[in-house]
């Protein structure tokens, strides 16, 4: 069993309140959870109005599996207009860690 972690900040556009914030956030959350079968949340700068902390979990049996599942999530946020990815750190552990 492999589990993968990837943390991805992110600077929003035009936002000037936390309610602005998460009417943008939320459906991206919501769509990446849809489209790639993840566990997805909000995870980091909940106080601050234009920047968010989106943490993404996954567990499958190949590490490959989990590499290729959070490089297109990674790829989905990242192309969004509204987003501007500041640093993506990822974890990945497998049967030996």
């Amino acid at each position: 069993m492999f589990v993968g972690a990837l943390e991805l900040d992110i600077l929003l556009g035009d936002v000037h309140s936390l309610k602005q914030k998460r009417s943008v956030v939320r459906p991206v959350l919501a769509e990446v959870r849809k489209r790639f079968g993840v566990s997805v949340a909000e995870a980091g700068h909940t106080d601050l109005h234009r920047r968010a902390l989106i943490g993404v979990a996954v567990v499958a049996e190949g590490g490959e599996h989990v590499r290729d599942v959070l490089d297109s999530c990674e790829r989905y946020v990242a192309g969004r207009p509204e987003f501007e990815l500041l640093s993506a750190r990822r974890r990945l552990l497998g049967p030996d860690d």
